[in-house]
């Protein structure tokens, strides 16, 4: 008896059997597998065979962890300093250019105005920072860091240098060379331009 007559004769309805015994006239049992389960089947060893990346295997991977742990451990050390990851970023700038309206800022960093606007808040209510307004227009307003804000810009680059030292005093010259010319690259490539401020 074929396989086809065995089925007909048992009367399986297609499509809802997995699998079933059917015994023959001869006391033999045999198992019917639906045309789906066999499919399914097959689609889990063709998945099985072949072979899937590992997650350590991607570069995303190792630049997240490192990245999570490097400015993790920065952004604590700033903490001690009463000063946050933002925060520098905008002192750092400012240091650089001596003066800036807080577009021009937000721009540079890639935060919006409604961010750069509270951070420079904190930043004058510590009193390092200050804003000049141009006359007959009140609204706009060029921002420059007092002494006092001048102070305190090398003591926080030290912290940022501490930090580097820590995480990447295992590369030699070269290695640090060659690390800093890939990611800039990688970066340039995918047109990351923001400056990271968190």
């Amino acid at each position: 008896m074929s396989a086809l007559a065995i089925w007909r004769e048992s009367r399986i309805p297609p499509g809802q059997v997995t699998s079933t015994f059917v015994e023959t006239k001869k006391g033999r049992l045999l198992t019917i597998v639906s045309i789906e389960t066999i499919m399914a089947s097959m689609e889990t060893s063709k998945t099985s065979s072949q072979q899937m990346s590992g997650l350590e295997s991607h570069l995303g991977f190792w630049l997240r962890r490192v990245s999570n742990a490097v400015s993790g451990a920065f952004s604590r050390a700033l903490q001690e300093k009463q000063t946050s990851v933002a925060e520098w970023v905008l002192l750092r700038e400012l240091f650089e250019r001596g003066q800036s309206p807080p577009g021009e800022l937000a721009e540079i960093s890639g935060l919006t105005r409604g961010a750069v606007s509270k951070i420079i808040d904190k930043l004058e209510a510590k009193g390092w920072i200050q804003a000049d307004t141009k006359e007959g227009d009140g609204r706009f307003r060029l921002l420059s860091l007092t002494r006092e804000g001048r102070r305190n810009v090398p003591a926080l680059a030290k912290v940022a240098d501490t930090n580097d030292a820590r995480f990447f005093d295992c590369l030699n010259q070269a290695e640090k060379k060659a690390l800093r010319e890939l990611l800039t690259k990688v970066a340039a490539h995918n047109r990351i331009h923001d400056v990271p401020a968190e």
